[in-house]
């Protein structure tokens, strides 16, 4: 004992020494170049997210932070809840022993409450780093002073595509459609538990008015309770059923919410239990809130109320970790700047190989031949088509940092949950077919084709065939792309828009170079009578692209939806036959086509209101629907898990699936292994799953996850598979 206090004593009287000559230190040394502190750590907050703070400190190079030496204290009104910070590099310090660092970026989640009347955000942000190659010094302690404005009034709609006015009137409500400020999380939805005798136990959501909680998206379970676990849920009147525009059928209770559940097994040794319950909730007309967790300690015996607290890291606490509960990986922050860019322009690149993108770029590739050997008009067009691309994703950009900024998330690919877009863009395509079988002219080439904009030039035409290559593109996920949207997804808004410009810049690139340097255009063929046997022979593929997209429809609103669209279509190629028809004849046969063009708008209007189908992947044989509680329960039972999350839309999943995961290899290493497969289908909405892709800072799907037998953190696989990666995954999964 008297060692161990000697040593203490001796480290604590060292690093206190230091504490001291730090100031005089670095006053010796801010003529080497050294940058003040506010240079070497720039911090940043968003405070755009109602009950979080968003921190960020961009670090100079040759600079890190320390993690464990970031206090934060609340100014008047205001309470901190615990500051979620993603693990740092590990080494030993000379002086401070073990320690995590950040280089480049640094991310913080400081969840927070206020106090009624308060109108303002004030804290104070303590830090401090040091500068790592000569001349070798560390920074005093260092305090910044926030005094941010609170969060506005959220018009955004909620993830469920819709109000519930309806519901709010069977309950006495008022009308909705204007929301309040949203309320921080654990004031909008206070859960509390309390022992009614030793084996059942009441649980009770209190939520104001215009607040309610998902029925099928509450999960519970016991912690740290050998032998008990929880029975069914005894589900009480007062749900109110809504036919969801993206989820279906779901229930959802508002106001108060009591649960009854019972405790299976012998509690006689037991005094008391801790529950967990994960949610999800919403303000009706407002905002919807991430998965929220929360811990509630209940004493069997005295009937006392517990009210739950937060668990850290809950809102991306989905389901893993030793207990049951993920612990969040490290963040996609790491990296810096150079690295995403990188990463990005060589995603774009080979994005040009990827099948979904293919059919486009062969209207792309005629273009090019058919400018022969013209040195300025082959520029020209490769110029329009970049300014298409960059254009396109500096848009996708602005919209991710917009939606971003008002608490929510846009994921790569997401547009294409949307129905009326699959059946739009399946009859863009449908068009360009048709126009490059000869039955429909848009302009004097294929490169001029920009849906109807031929009149506007070949530039424009160009220009919207680079539009489409993005559109086009996004249910692909190429090699790099996916830790490049992750860091353009968290990063500060004008590092994201470049990491979003090196992709679009990337899928470019080859039409670039065959434009600007003469050795590659040299490998042309030279124009001649057989391109027009190309451009026709290049139809079918666009075909197969809108009968895939006919097909996600299907997986998205079933039969009629597709038979809507196929009357569309249907109706498309008459209106583009008439257009044809029309060159020659009067006014007449120019307000027949307005007629039809006005008619194929119709069973457009008619597919929108086509409710949603239920997820196809629960039916499908070896596999488990994915749920937060599900994943728990097979945490906690020690069992190895396989987690899929995909879509319809996603051809980087589906060729996956068939190349890895449909395979015999597959299932063998799963049954040799012990392991579950669970398969999330992302195609319509989901917010568990999305809630699921932001804890892995995942951009969108694919992503796999697997998750060892004893415990621990999930390992994240990359977007593309094979089978001995897989197969290596689960066998260390099962050890």
């Amino acid at each position: 004992m008297p060692k161990i206090f000697h040593r203490t004593l001796s480290t604590g009287l060292l690093l206190a020494l230091l504490m001291a000559l730090l100031p005089a230190a670095f006053a010796q040394t801010q003529d080497d170049n050294i940058l003040p502190v506010t240079e070497a750590y720039k911090l940043s907050a968003d405070a755009g997210t109602p009950g979080t703070l968003k921190l960020h400190w961009t670090i100079a190079p040759d600079y890190y932070v320390y993690r464990g030496r970031m206090k934060f204290t609340a100014g008047p009104g205001v309470t901190l809840g615990d500051a979620q910070l993603p693990p740092g590099e590990k080494h030993d310090d000379p002086y401070l022993g073990p320690v995590e660092t950040y280089h480049h970026g640094a991310d913080a989640n400081l969840p927070y409450t206020v106090a009624p009347g308060t109108t303002r955000l004030q804290l104070s942000v303590q830090y401090q780093g040091c500068h790592e190659v000569e001349p070798k010094i560390c920074y005093p302690p260092h305090t910044e002073h926030l005094d941010l404005p609170l969060p506005a009034a959220a018009a955004t709609p909620p993830a469920n595509g819709a109000t519930l006015g309806a519901a709010l009137q069977q309950l006495g409500g008022g009308a909705s459609g204007t929301a309040s400020t949203p309320l921080p999380a654990e004031q909008a939805f206070q859960f509390t538990a309390v022992a009614q005798d030793p084996q059942h136990l009441l649980l009770r959501w209190t939520m104001p008015k215009d607040y309610y909680v998902y029925r099928d998206h509450i999960a519970l379970r016991l912690k740290d309770a050998d032998g008990l676990k929880l029975g069914a849920p005894a589900w009480p009147a007062g749900g109110v059923t809504h036919q969801d525009a993206q989820l279906g059928a779901v229930t959802v209770y508002f106001g108060d919410l009591e649960l009854p559940v019972a405790i299976e097994g012998d509690t006689a040794a037991r005094r008391q239990v801790t529950l967990e319950a994960s949610f999800l909730g919403c303000q009706d007309g407002g905002v919807c809130y991430p998965l929220m967790t929360r811990d509630a300690t209940v004493d069997l015996q005295s009937g006392a109320v517990a009210s739950g607290v937060a668990t850290p890291g809950a809102p991306t606490a989905v389901g893993g970790g030793a207990d049951g509960v993920a612990t969040a990986p490290a963040g996609p922050l790491q990296a810096s700047l150079l690295a995403a860019l990188l990463l990005a322009l060589g995603g774009g690149l080979i994005l040009n190989l990827m099948p979904c993108v293919l059919p486009v770029l062969s209207i792309k590739a005629v273009g090019l031949l058919e400018s022969g050997e013209n040195p300025g008009r082959r520029r020209r067009h490769a110029l329009a088509y970049t300014a298409g691309v960059l254009a396109s994703f500096a848009a996708l950009g602005v919209a991710i940092l917009a939606l971003r900024s008002a608490g929510h998330a846009l994921g790569w690919g997401t547009q294409l949950q949307q129905p009326l877009l699959v059946a739009v863009l399946a009859c863009v395509i449908f068009a360009l077919g048709l126009s490059m079988s000869g039955v429909v002219q848009f302009g004097a080439s294929l490169g001029n084709t920009g849906a109807g904009l031929a009149n506007r030039g070949g530039m424009a035409g160009d220009f919207f065939t680079g539009v489409l290559a993005v559109v086009v593109a996004s249910p692909c996920t190429a090699p790099y792309m996916g830790s490049a949207l992750a860091y353009a997804f968290a990063a500060p808004a004008v590092n994201a828009l470049l990491v979003f410009l090196a992709l679009g810049l990337g899928l470019a690139l080859p039409f670039l170079a065959i434009a600007y340097i003469p050795a590659l255009a040299r490998w042309l063929p030279r124009p001649g009578r057989w391109m027009e046997t190309l451009k026709q022979v290049l139809a079918f593929p666009m075909y197969l692209t809108a009968a895939w997209l006919a097909w996600v429809l299907a997986n998205q609103r079933g039969a009629d939806a597709v038979g809507l669209l196929l009357v569309t279509m249907v109706l498309l190629a008459m209106t583009l036959w008439g257009i044809e028809k029309s060159r020659t004849r009067g006014a007449v046969g120019k307000l027949a086509v307005a007629i039809l063009a006005l008619a194929t708008l119709a069973p457009l209007y008619l597919l929108a209101q086509v409710p949603a189908t239920a997820n196809a992947t629960a039916t499908q044989a070896g596999t488990v629907p994915y749920s937060p509680a599900k994943l728990a329960e097979l945490r906690t039972a020690n069992t190895p898990v396989f987690v899929d999350m995909t879509a319809d839309w996603c051809i980087t999943c589906k060729a996956n699936e068939h190349a890895v995961l449909s395979g015999a290899a597959f299932h063998a290493v799963l049954e040799r292994t012990g392991a579950v497969y669970m398969k999330g289908d992302w195609t319509n909405e989901d917010p568990a799953i999305t809630a699921f892709l932001q804890q892995y800072h995942s951009p969108g799907v694919p992503l796999y996850v697997v998750f060892p037998k004893g415990g621990g953190e999930g390992r994240q696989l990359p977007t593309v598979l094979t089978t001995a990666m897989v197969t290596q995954a689960l066998e260390a999964a099962a050890r």
